[in-house]
Order: C-alpha cells, then structure tokens, then sequence
C-alpha cells in the first residue's frame, strides 16, 4: 500500500489555529501546542460571552427604565407589575428606549401603569 503525504492537511489545521491564535501574546500565537489550549479556551469564552450579552443588556434596559420610573415617583416593580394589570405587553428593550427618546409616550405608560398598580 502507498503512503499516504499527510503534510497537507496538518499544515493546514496548524494554519487555521495559528490565524485564529493572531493577537495572542508570546509562545500562544506560535507555539501550536499552546496555541491550540489559548485557541480551545477563547472559543470557550466567546461562547459564553454571547450568553451574557444577552443578560448585560436585559439588566441595562432594567435600569433605564427604572430610572425613568423614579423621575415620575414610581419603582420599576410596581411599574412593571401595573403594566401587567393594564393588559400592555411591551417588552423591556422598547421600554429602555422609550424612556430615552420619548419621555412623553413613557409618561403616559407610568400613568397608566401607576392606575393599575397596587396600592402602597
């Protein structure tokens, strides 16, 4: 049986860790045993920092709108709880937004919101 060359596909694999590795400081961008480790754990990292983009920016739009809330005497609790009651579903991304660039329109939510939510 012939041998088969296999300087092809491992220059390749190496080729593909060491552009993903490029950035990397000291022996990590081209050492490829340790760049393969530093490439294995941003990949790790990356995807968890698509999940906690998702949470940074929920929490975000949570204190903007709870800033918007206290300007017109109201918590974001009782904001959010006297929407429910008023039967308006707006989610919190529209809601940070209104409360930045149309403070009007977010008024009249925390008037409608503050008619419907319980008694303090």
């Amino acid at each position: 049986m012939s041998r088969a060359p296999r300087a092809v596909p491992s220059h390749a694999r190496r080729k593909k860790v060491f552009k993903a590795a490029k950035g990397f400081y000291g022996r990590r961008k081209n050492n490829i045993t340790t760049a393969n480790a530093a490439v294995d754990r941003s990949l790790q990292h990356n995807y968890i920092g698509r999940k906690e983009k998702k949470r940074n920016f929920r929490a975000l739009w949570i204190q903007r709108i709870n800033a918007g809330c206290r300007e017109h005497g109201l918590t974001y609790s009782r904001f959010i709880s006297g929407l429910q009651k008023a039967g308006i579903e707006i989610d919190r991304k529209v809601l940070s937004d209104l409360a930045i660039h149309e403070p009007g329109a977010f008024k009249a939510l925390v008037d409608q919101a503050a008619a419907n939510a319980p008694a303090h």
